[in-house]
């Protein structure tokens, strides 16, 4: 039994994450009602630039270099949005998933071309798991579940208790109806696609505590975050917070009847089920973000 309890505190912590990505590609969504393929960029680039001012000749600890990783990556989704993605704003949805496509490969080959395309890690030292009631955890993997516990309360805060939060909520639900009122949605669009980023690069740094990094992936999260985002429901910020949770138990329960080479096929069998029987997401959730 102990087992299966350790592979659900697996699935917990990989969702926790998960969670983190869904709750970002689920915003720009909500407000901007199209599938940002290049979000998963985001997350990859967060997690690089967290290396590049760990290592010579900069050599900050993980905790300072996550500060400017986390800034330089707010700035690339916030040009996303000025460079490539306003100027469209106004053409069919089509051509937007196009241009996010093509956005993504871009992102991706430049850290390739900067990086290359070896495994890389931050290089920390390793740390003895502590065991509570027979359950083994690490410090590493204790920090990616409270940073993804604070993230999540900071914008349910500010998503229920701040002028701005309503606002948010106001233009997912009808972004014309929201500008007609009033609603400044330049305001509302630089705060959604600085959350997402932040959301997204958070997601990527927490992720090479535990992982290592390699070009790829942005894409491989960006698939099981697109799975967490149908299960609850597209638009839904809490809907692809508990469909985030809902992939990394299911992935991590997985393992006990199938090849850990098969992880990864889980997301894809969901997308197809959900997309086949319940396209508005098995949580039942409606609306934008709520």
């Amino acid at each position: 039994m102990s087992y299966y309890a350790q592979l659900v505190l697996n699935g917990v912590i990989a969702g926790s994450i998960y969670a983190l990505f869904a709750v970002g590609l689920s915003m720009v969504y909500g407000v901007f009602r199209f599938i940002n393929f290049a979000h998963g960029e985001l997350i990859a680039w967060g997690a690089y630039l967290a290396l590049l001012f760990m290592h010579p000749p900069i050599s900050l600890p993980i905790y300072c270099a996550a500060l400017p990783a986390l800034a330089i990556t707010v700035a690339i989704g916030l040009a996303q949005d000025r460079y490539v993605y306003r100027p469209l704003r106004e053409s069919s949805r089509i051509t937007l998933l196009i241009s996010s496509i093509g956005l993504s490969y871009l992102l991706r080959n430049a850290i390739r071309f900067i990086w290359g395309s070896d495994l890389m890690t931050y290089g920390l030292k390793p740390t003895r798991g502590m065991t509570f009631a027979g359950l083994s955890i690490t410090m590493n993997q204790m920090l990616m579940i409270a940073a993804a516990v604070l993230f999540l309360g900071a914008l349910y805060l500010l998503l229920t208790r701040t002028m701005l939060g309503k606002c948010l909520r106001a233009a997912a639900d009808n972004m014309e109806l929201a500008d007609i009122m009033g609603i400044d949605m330049k305001k509302v669009g630089l705060t959604v696609w600085v959350l997402a980023s932040v959301f997204s690069g958070v997601g990527g740094i927490l992720l090479g505590l535990d992982t290592n990094l390699e070009p790829m992936m942005g894409l491989t999260n960006l698939i099981k975050a697109f799975a967490a985002v149908l299960l609850g429901g597209a638009g839904n910020v809490w809907g692809a917070f508990l469909g985030g949770l809902f992939i990394g138990i299911a992935e991590n329960l997985g393992v006990a009847f199938f090849s850990p080479g098969y992880k990864d096929f889980i997301s894809f069998a969901l997308i197809i089920l959900v997309l086949l029987f319940r396209p508005r997401g098995i949580f039942g959730i409606l609306g934008g973000v709520r």
